[in-house]
């Protein structure tokens, strides 16, 4: 059994499509941002960083994985699935999972938080973060001009960057012109973990909107 510490964001649902994916059992725990429980002390045991996701895998002696690329890699490693094991394509899959990481999540973060939710509007700071993660969209259209998914085969690369492209119109950024992406897209959430996963943690609102710049901030 796993145990997974999330909220309804894009990087919450990485976490939770992952472990749909896989089929792995797991208990919810959903923080509230509001109640500010991710910063709690018993949280902070488990990711000393307080954000979302985290998990703990009570089957390898409660271990605890925080950041959502890490829990990502943990659960392919984990299972064998998601991930190749040859050389090449785990590094195909990673290449293009730090991408998310280091690229999609954080510039389409500052994105929404610039266009969403800053107090004071920046037409700067917007255009410079809207047009770098567009630009980031082309890259990932190219890409899938050339393959089916990321990294070939349907991978946690994909999972990783589907749940923060889902959003795009959050954040302002258009997917016009982008055919490849729009295919893959579709694809994507055409897949029934995909969609439980998106339902997880369940929420009244639109998994769309999302309310708290807090997980903007964090890849």
């Amino acid at each position: 059994m796993i145990d997974l510490y999330t909220a309804a964001t894009p990087n919450g649902h990485k976490a939770s499509i992952a472990l749909e994916e896989l089929g792995l059992a797991y208990q919810v725990h959903a923080l509230s941002f509001d109640k500010q429980e991710q910063k709690t002390a018993e949280f902070l045991r488990i990711n000393p960083n307080g954000r979302i996701p985290a998990i703990v895998d009570r089957e390898n002696d409660d271990f605890a994985v925080f950041e959502s690329g890490a829990i990502l890699i943990y659960l392919a490693e984990k299972t064998g699935q998601l991930m190749p094991t040859d050389v090449k394509g785990r590094s195909r899959v990673l290449q293009w999972l730090m991408f998310q990481m280091g690229g999609v999540g954080p510039m389409q973060g500052q994105a929404n938080v610039f266009f969403r939710y800053f107090p004071e509007k920046l037409p700067g700071a917007i255009s410079r973060y809207q047009n770098e993660t567009r630009r980031l969209y082309e890259v990932l259209d190219a890409r899938l001009g050339e393959a089916e998914y990321l990294a070939d085969a349907y991978s946690i690369a994909d999972i990783a960057t589907y749940p923060w492209v889902r959003i795009h119109e959050w954040a302002g950024v258009s997917v016009d012109g982008l055919a490849h992406l729009q295919r893959w897209m579709g694809q994507i959430a055409a897949r029934p973990a995909v969609q439980r996963g998106l339902q997880i943690p369940p929420r009244a609102e639109d998994s769309r909107v999302v309310k708290t710049a807090q997980d903007m901030l964090t890849r």
